[in-house]
């Protein structure tokens, strides 16, 4: 602050020591990114490989388990998921704080009924759940979204985008009402400026056999993402990748933690081309989460849903400049995934409960206090 600022602050602080005191903090994240890596479980957030699965016989992994074994086993559950997870167990968790570990008394849960995509992405955008979204099909989302939301505000149209492997997000955001920059599923990148680059890019997207028609590999959507940040340089930013619930799916355990890897390592990516550039140093704050969970044993980790138990369980990471750096939670108060909105709008300091009441509380220990 400069010092007119501070004598302001002096002089009403001498007529109302509560605004003062609602002073006292300053608010520093000016960029948020909402980090989705769809269907990845909270069993491997917190203690990494499960030994069962490691085996091909329910793994469904092609290589040997001695080979999966050292990739991703430890005996110690804290150095397994941090094998797995270099970058959320070594940087957002020391800087910032992870929610959603059973084991420990931190619950974070989905608190729509359906425990599938479109209803989680759509709760932890428009900050309640919709019972009529039944179905990963449903049209265009009939409710104002966070990211819509923020984008009516002249300090962030045209700064606000979507960045996601799978083309539902068009239909999850409501593209045409929106009017946020999309880039999802089998759509052909923007131009970067750099012809080789930008040849070489539409030439992988339409080459790259199509396991999913809708959905891109994760590797597909990193490189016109960072290109877009570094050109664009976008306030708030949506990333979802899809390839830990395609691989779960299809029962390959193995490609889920490769998958589950490589995506640390994007977000880890991601956060540094962000730090590396001034308009981010210092100034964003990174959410990183599941749309919903999956079941447990040798066939329910495939799937997931009401008719699989523990689908509704989450993880929520949190990491930025206003954040207390608490790390890993325990014994703490259930959270839920509808108050993901509120808590990116307040993180920029904007209330969008007071336009969106239905709308979750922000998950109050990630802001800085006093809580907006």
């Amino acid at each position: 602050m400069n010092r007119l600022t501070l004598i302001i602050i002096a002089a009403l602080a001498s007529v109302c020591p509560l605004w003062a005191q609602a002073a006292a903090h300053v608010q520093k994240t000016e960029n948020v990114v909402l980090i989705v890596s769809d269907g990845l479980r909270w069993q491997e957030v917190f203690t990494g490989a499960e030994a069962a699965l490691l085996d091909p016989k329910t793994g469904g992994g092609w290589e040997p388990q001695d080979v999966l074994r050292a990739r991703y086993w430890r005996e110690d559950p804290a150095e397994r998921r941090k094998l797995l997870f270099p970058f959320l167990w070594g940087t957002m968790a020391r800087q910032g704080q992870v929610f959603g570990n059973q084991l420990k008394g931190s619950v974070a849960q989905v608190s729509n009924d359906k425990a599938f995509s479109y209803p989680g992405y759509s709760e932890m955008s428009v900050g309640f759940p919709n019972p009529d979204i039944d179905s990963n099909a449903f049209g265009p989302n009939p409710n104002i979204n966070v990211f819509e939301w923020l984008n009516r505000s002249p300090d962030f149209r045209n700064q606000v985008a979507v960045f996601g492997t799978w083309d539902a997000y068009d239909r999850i955001f409501n593209a045409a009402r929106s009017k946020l920059v999309f880039q999802t599923g089998w759509s052909v990148p923007r131009k970067s400026g750099d012809v080789s680059r930008d040849a070489l890019i539409e030439q992988l997207f339409r080459t790259t056999t199509r396991f999913d028609e809708g959905d891109i590999p994760n590797s597909l959507l990193q490189v016109p993402l960072i290109d877009y940040v570094k050109s664009k340089h976008p306030r708030v930013l949506f990333v979802g990748y899809g390839e830990t619930d395609n691989w779960a799916h299809q029962g390959r355990y193995d490609l889920v933690l490769d998958s589950a890897h490589r995506t640390d390592h994007f977000v880890q990516e991601l956060w540094e081309t962000m730090q590396a550039m001034p308009q981010y140093r210092g100034k964003t704050t990174f959410i990183f989460t599941a749309d919903h969970g999956r079941g447990s044993g040798p066939q329910q980790w495939k799937e997931h849903g009401v008719d699989e138990k523990g689908s509704e369980n989450i993880w929520i990471a949190v990491m930025g400049p206003d954040t207390p750096a608490l790390g890993e939670r325990h014994d703490t108060p259930r959270v839920v995934q509808a108050q993901i909105a509120a808590t990116i709008a307040a993180l920029l300091g904007r209330d969008y409960r007071r336009d969106v009441t239905a709308a979750a509380a922000p998950i109050s220990e990630v802001l800085p206090a006093p809580i907006p």
